[in-house]
């Protein structure tokens, strides 16, 4: 009895190891398969237009090509209970059919990890892509600079905040430059804010703040200028370029921060003339029979400081053999001698009525109780009417279609 008690109890340690073993190798095998990756095997034996769709493939991705690709836009297996009716060479359309039926034919996707995917279009990816932001690399022949700023206005403090962000590819004389910039808040030109001085770069950072105070009343009337100067080695300023930038028509309310870049421009040195000078585009578009007056500002204006000035406007008549067609006129500024419009006026005109029409712009001040007072006259159009720099002007129009054409002119005071 006990060599069988011993019998027995060897027996059933040696079964109770191998229990223990065979449980340890199962766990084993368990957490060695969570831990490791196993490698896919394609199911699906590539044929030969597969294969050579593959080649393709492979030597598209070799080739270093800026061209954007079509991503495969793939149906997976998931959705096999379907048919598809042919539409194009990688393009089906899906039809209510049988859910048990599996699609018999159809071109195959090149990418089988997904075992019998069906590819049914692409994708284009530069759909999805923001627009790219050229105001850094697309400057136009003949630019001298371009400039960046942002302007906000606080309703309750009627604070107008300017921030000066930055300038690129300034075109200085000299090779060294050292920028700054001035900011006025037109129509009062004798006071300024300041930027600091950028040390010997053509594309200076500012990142400075400014702050205007101007009722929310006259905000509109109101007109931002930047003048951009370089100081030299004798610590004597030169005017680069000027940004003129009236604020009507902007949506300055709370929480809107505008950010703004304009093209620098030269500004006219040459005194003005006896009565004042303005400046404008012209512009004809041959296939619309439209021509388009863009009117941008005055400067030297001879106001009338005998009875106070309600404002200054510029009218814009189209005439055809000395017979008045239309008229428009700006909004009206406050009596300054320097006033901005930047305002843009269209009329209807035939090209057969180019050779007879022109444009007549009359600077006026209307005073309160008063009659309107004419400031200048300007009259541009064909040799029928106009010579000088006014022909001048006109002939280019008509030369360059579609295109605006800016020029300063001088006043006159003939009616």
């Amino acid at each position: 009895e006990q060599a069988v008690a011993v019998a027995g109890g060897i027996i059933g340690g040696i079964l109770l190891f191998v229990l223990l073993g065979i449980t340890a190798y199962l766990l084993w095998k368990k957490f060695y398969h969570l831990f490791s990756y196993e490698k896919l095997i394609n199911p699906v034996k590539t044929t030969n237009e597969n294969a050579i769709f593959q080649d393709q493939a492979n030597s598209e991705i070799q080739l270093k090509s800026t061209r954007s690709r079509s991503v495969p836009f793939i149906i997976p297996p998931t959705l096999h209970g379907q048919d598809w009716s042919h539409l194009t060479n990688e393009e089906q359309v899906q039809e209510a059919s049988d859910p048990h039926m599996i699609p018999q034919s159809g071109p195959r996707s090149s990418f089988h990890s997904l075992a019998g995917a069906y590819v049914v279009g692409t994708i284009n990816p530069d759909l999805y892509k923001f627009p790219e932001d050229k105001s850094e690399t697309d400057f136009p022949d003949g630019n001298i600079g371009r400039l960046w700023f942002s302007i906000e206005y606080e309703q309750e403090s009627e604070r107008l905040l300017v921030s000066l962000i930055k300038v690129r590819k300034l075109q200085p004389p000299a090779e060294s430059c050292s920028p700054f910039v001035k900011i006025y808040l037109l129509p009062d030109e004798r006071s300024y804010l300041q930027s600091k001085t950028k040390r010997k770069t053509l594309n200076p950072q500012f990142d400075e703040n400014f702050v205007f105070q101007v009722s929310s009343k006259m905000l509109l009337q109101r007109t931002l200028k930047f003048l951009v100067y370089r100081v030299d080695k004798q610590k004597k300023h030169h005017l680069l370029g000027q940004v003129i930038f009236p604020l009507k028509n902007k949506a300055l309310t709370e929480d809107n921060k505008l950010v703004i870049w304009r093209d620098l421009e030269k500004e006219n040195l040459e005194p003005p003339s006896e009565y004042g000078d303005i400046q404008f585009s012209l512009s004809y578009n041959d296939y619309l029979g439209r021509l388009t007056v863009v009117v941008l500002r005055a400067r030297g204006l001879k106001l009338q400081e005998e009875s106070p000035a309600v404002g200054v406007y510029v009218k814009v008549s189209l005439m055809n053999h000395n017979k008045f067609i239309k008229s428009k006129k700006t909004a009206a500024l406050l009596g300054t001698p320097n006033p901005v419009y930047n305002e843009t006026f269209s009329f209807k005109a035939d090209q057969t009525e180019l050779d007879t029409a022109s444009l007549s712009l009359s600077v006026l001040q209307s005073n309160k109780g008063e009659k309107t007072l004419l400031l200048g006259r300007v009259v541009v159009g064909p040799f029928m009417y106009t010579r000088g720099k006014e022909l001048e002007h006109w002939n280019e129009m008509i030369s360059k279609p579609k295109e605006l054409v800016k020029r300063w002119h001088a006043l006159c005071h003939s009616t």
